[in-house]
């Protein structure tokens, strides 16, 4: 499988390293001081959990990090759904490899398994809307490739990858440009100047009067409905401020709807007519899929 198109092998290999360096450190002793060199096994991928996979190809990069003796078979690729008791995957080669790199792969497959699971889950509660799951910058620091990676395979889409793709003017970005239309002005100014048409301009609102001040403004590419879902007491949630809102856009932009999304609150969300719902409950509040790898010496070893 192909890496996203903002993670390289370069930066995958850097976070291998990073992980490696933080986690065995100047050597991994209790394997050192308990299997004597030389000592093969074979090793089991067993999913404990229903869910999606993800992280395969990371897996295989930490192993191969550690000792390029280590070969990787796997039952299940990723995006494919995995029941408890199965086993997707299989190791081969020396013992010390496996127990060394053991914690480290899981902490990644684990992660990444977790976030593919949920935006699963969550695009799945949409249908049959037609609103597309995005996520959000609401990541691990160092980790946001691999946890976008992981939205996509998941089935969801990747928002802005970093600050550098995207123009989105939110509440602070307002506040300090003094209001909504000098925001957007300074922006398609800026964007002008320094020849980025090739950004989009995205725009938060969390009133009516914002929403106003942005139609009467135009030049905006998406209109960011913020906390526009509102809890009831009984835990319901009142969408009416988000309908009027897309009522009152009236196709002219693509509307992205964000606050109180959950899996519970998806569907009627999607079904106010946004083109766009984002979720940083994917990535911010992971549930890692339980995975667990279980070695035994090889045969004849």
């Amino acid at each position: 499988m192909s890496l996203p198109p903002y993670l390289t092998e370069g930066d995958l290999e850097a976070i291998i390293t990073r992980g490696l360096l933080e986690d065995v450190g100047s050597g991994d002793v209790t394997t050192l001081a308990t299997v004597e060199p030389g000592v093969r096994a074979e090793a089991t991928f067993l999913a404990k959990a229903d869910g999606v996979l993800a992280g395969t190809v990371v897996v295989e990069r930490v192993f191969r990090a550690v000792d390029p003796e280590v070969s990787v078979e796997w039952l299940a690729a990723d995006a494919d759904l995995v029941r408890p008791g199965q086993v997707f995957g299989r190791l081969y080669g020396p013992a010390a490899a496996m127990l060394t790199g053991e914690r480290l792969a899981l902490n990644f497959m684990q992660r990444m398994s977790g976030i593919a699971t949920a935006a699963r889950a969550m695009a799945d509660a949409m249908l049959p809307h037609p609103a597309r799951l995005l996520d959000t910058r609401k990541t691990v620091p160092g980790l946001r490739s691999l946890d976008k990676w992981a939205v996509l395979l998941g089935g969801a889409t990747n928002h802005r990858v970093g600050l550098w793709d995207m123009i989105l003017i939110k509440d602070n970005h307002i506040a300090a440009a003094g209001g909504v239309a000098e925001a957007i002005r300074a922006a398609q100014v800026w964007r002008a100047t320094n020849d980025r048409r090739d950004l989009r301009i995205e725009i938060e609102v969390r009133t009516d009067d914002e929403l106003a001040e942005v139609l009467r403004t135009g030049s905006v590419d998406v209109i960011l409905l913020d906390n526009m879902v509102d809890r009831r007491a009984d835990g319901s949630i009142d969408v009416s401020r988000l309908e009027r809102a897309v009522r009152e856009i009236g196709g002219r932009y693509p509307a992205e709807a964000s606050g109180n999304v959950s899996l519970e609150t998806v569907k009627t969300i999607a079904a106010t007519g946004v083109a766009f719902i984002s979720a940083g409950s994917l990535t911010h509040s992971v549930r890692a899929l339980d995975i667990s790898l279980e070695i035994t010496l090889a045969s004849g070893a």
